[in-house]
């Protein structure tokens, strides 16, 4: 069986237990490959955002890295707890847990509890993406607002249908997350980077451009975090691929969550 690093780009794979044995309820993760593209957005582009600064400007990513093909959801999460590594146990709010996104935890949550623990469980490299990695993937080679066109409907993701966007009509507001294989995958494979609960990413804040050579930005004293592709209970708009948005690090939110990745090389 060839490992995840002899994975061609678009294939999926799920890691298996230092112990070399299958893990069927570890998340199943994509490879990505090295490439350029221009992150953030043109002056132009409807519901740009002039709070959140989305500038324009090129990021190579230099390796192929992975990511994963769904949303981590309350079965992951909950088996995290069962483990006794993750100490929050979240409400779901009635959505039911298996395969719905987790919600209601924090970026500490996630990267002092959740993260420590997978990779002590596969022995890889697991973390959240670079923002920079984040929107890479999840405009799939793209460069419309989604990565689909630049139009969007209930049909294509999960957001409050009471509002539109670039002319499109309104639709159906569902008022809570779908499961995490709801709609169609991006041409890179990945579900939902639009929509149904925004994603955490690795970067603390800034106004200013991702760094260039796609890694996070990271400060001495970071107490707020970087969350992409939000919600459920958003207005379009806010679903862009170059839609960024603040999020103290300690918050959490029924909207709210996350996606893998993980380093494939050195």
């Amino acid at each position: 069986m060839a490992s995840a690093e002899e994975k061609a780009p678009g294939e999926s794979f799920r890691d298996r237990l230092v112990n070399g044995q299958s893990c069927s309820d570890c998340p199943e993760m994509v490879v990505i490959s090295a490439g350029s593209f221009m992150m953030g957005s043109p002056p132009i582009e409807e519901g740009r955002s002039t709070t959140n600064p989305e500038p324009l400007h090129r990021v190579t990513i230099a390796r192929p890295f992975a990511i994963g093909k769904f949303e981590v959801t309350f079965g992951e999460w909950d088996t995290c707890v069962a483990a006794g590594d993750c100490r929050r146990r979240p409400d779901d709010r009635g959505t039911g847990r298996g395969k719905q996104p987790v919600s209601g935890v924090t970026w500490n949550d996630v990267t002092n509890e959740f993260l420590p623990w997978l990779s002590r469980k596969t022995g890889k490299p697991y973390r959240l993406p670079t923002e920079a990695e984040w929107e890479y993937a999840a405009r799939a080679g793209t460069t419309t607002p989604f990565w689909w066109g630049s139009s969007i409907s209930t049909d294509l993701a999960n957001y409050n249908g009471n509002f539109t966007y670039a002319g499109g009509s309104k639709g159906e507001y569902r008022q809570k997350a779908l499961s995490v294989d709801s709609f169609a995958a991006n041409p890179w494979g990945l579900y939902n980077v639009h929509g149904n609960v925004g994603e955490f990413v690795q970067d603390c804040w800034s106004d200013g451009p991702a760094p260039l050579d796609g890694l996070a930005w990271t400060a001495e004293d970071c107490h707020s975090g970087v969350h992409r592709g939000d919600g459920f209970d958003n207005v379009p708009s806010y679903l862009r691929s170059a839609g960024r948005w603040v999020f103290p690090d300690s918050a959490s939110s029924p909207a709210l969550g996350f996606r893998l990745a993980r380093s494939l090389y050195p």
